[in-house]
C-alpha cells in the first residue's frame, strides 16, 4: 500500500521534485547566441537580457568568453567574444544586484594569465573552463589560476558524447581533484537521450559528491530533447542548470529558460520578464540568426557530429533543399 501511495505521488512530478534550494540556473543566452553572429550585439539587447536575469531571480548570467585577441580579431568579432571588463561594467553599470556574472574560458584559446584579472579587480564572479578531453592538462592549470585568484570555477567537459567510458573516468578522476566547484555534462552535439544523461548524471555525481563537489548540465537541441534531457539530469541529482531566452544558441540552440523556470516551482523566480523580454528583444533576432531545431541539426544530432555542417547549410540560399543535406551528410557517413 505504501509502495502505491509513493509511486503515485512521484507520478505528479510536484513541487517536492523541483523545488530544491541547491539548484542554481544560469542563463547562457549572450554567450551561446554569440555563437550565431559572432557576438556583435546591440548594447540594448545585452542590457536588456541582463536586466531580465536580474529581475527574473536568475542565479547567473554568462555574458561570453575570455578569448585570446592573438587568435580572435577584434575588428572581426564583437566585444563579448574577449569579455573586457569595462564592456561588462558598461552594461551591469552601478547596480549589479544580487545575481552573478559568468564567462567561459576556452582551454587553449584564452590568454588567462593575462586576460582574467585577480577577482578583486573584476566584476566577474565565475569562470567557467571549457576543455575537450585531450584538453585537460592545460584545464586543469586553468581551474588552479582562476581558483587561486578568487574566482567560483565550473569545468564544462564538451562533446563527452564522442569520449570513451575509460578515458571520462580517468578524465573525471582528475577533476575531481582538483579545485573545481562544479563538473558540467555538455551534450555538444545535441545527440544524447535521456537514459544518456540519467546514466551520465549519475557517473558524475559519484566523482563530483565524494570531493565536495557539484554537477551541471548544458544541453543542445538538436534533436528536441534540450529540455527534457535538462529535467533528466536534475531528477537525476544536477543542480546546476543551463538554459537561454527562447533556446537561442548555437545551431538548434539551447534548453528553454522559460520551460525550465516554469517547471521549477521556485517562487523566487518572476516568468514575466523574462516572456517580454523574448517577445521585443531575443524573437526579433530569429529570422537572421536562424537557431534553433531544424532537419540539419536533427541529422547532425542523429549522427552525433558537430553542427558545422547543418550552420552552413541553413545560412546558405539553398537551405529549404533537406534531401540535399540529407544526401550530402550520410554520403560522408
Amino acid at each position: 500500500m505504501e509502495e502505491k501511495k509513493q509511486a503515485a505521488i512521484a507520478a505528479t512530478k510536484g513541487e517536492w521534485v523541483t523545488y530544491r534550494p541547491d539548484i542554481k540556473v544560469l542563463d547562457c543566452t549572450i554567450r551561446d547566441g554569440g555563437l550565431m553572429n559572432k557576438h556583435l550585439y546591440d548594447d540594448a539587447v545585452v542590457k536588456k537580457i541582463y536586466q531580465t536575469c536580474v529581475e527574473a531571480g536568475i542565479d547567473y548570467i554568462e555574458f561570453g568568453y575570455k578569448s585570446s585577441k592573438k587568435i580572435y580579431s577584434p575588428a572581426e568579432f564583437g566585444p563579448w567574444k574577449f569579455c573586457d571588463e569595462d564592456s561588462i561594467r558598461r552594461i551591469v553599470e552601478k547596480n549589479k544586484g544580487p545575481i552573478k556574472i559568468s564567462v567561459m574560458a576556452d582551454a587553449e584559446r584564452t590568454d588567462y594569465h593575462t586576460d582574467i584579472l585577480p577577482k578583486e579587480k573584476s566584476v566577474i564572479d565565475m569562470v567557467r573552463v571549457a576543455t575537450y578531453i585531450h584538453q585537460i592538462p592545460e584545464a586543469l592549470d586553468m581551474i588552479k589560476d582562476a581558483h587561486d585568484k578568487g574566482y567560483e570555477t565550473t569545468v564544462n567537459l564538451m562533446a563527452v558524447s564522442t569520449v570513451q567510458d575509460r578515458e571520462l573516468d580517468d578524465a573525471l578522476a582528475a577533476l575531481a581533484a582538483s579545485d573545481v566547484n562544479v563538473i558540467y555534462i555538455v551534450d555538444s552535439f545535441g545527440a544524447f537521450y535521456g537514459e544518456q544523461i540519467r546514466d551520465l548524471t549519475l557517473k558524475y555525481l559519484k566523482y563530483a559528491k565524494a570531493a565536495g563537489k557539484e554537477v551541471g548540465i548544458h544541453t543542445h537541441n538538436n534533436q528536441q530533447l534540450a529540455y527534457a534531457n535538462t529535467i533528466e539530469s536534475l531528477i537525476a541529482g544536477a543542480s546546476r542548470l543551463d538554459a537561454s531566452m527562447a533556446g537561442l544558441g548555437r545551431g538548434a540552440g539551447n534548453c528553454q529558460i522559460e520551460l525550465l523556470l516554469g517547471f521549477l516551482h521556485n517562487p523566487k523566480f518572476n516568468l514575466r520578464p523574462v516572456i517580454q523580454c523574448i517577445q521585443e528583444y531575443v524573437e526579433p533576432l530569429r529570422e537572421k540568426l536562424r537557431w534553433g531545431f531544424d532537419i540539419p541539426y536533427m541529422l547532425t544530432g542523429l549522427l552525433n557530429q558537430h553542427p558545422r555542417d547543418a550552420m552552413k547549410f541553413m545560412e546558405g540560399d539553398d537551405r529549404k533543399n533537406l534531401i540535399k543535406f540529407y544526401d550530402a551528410i550520410m554520403e560522408e557517413e
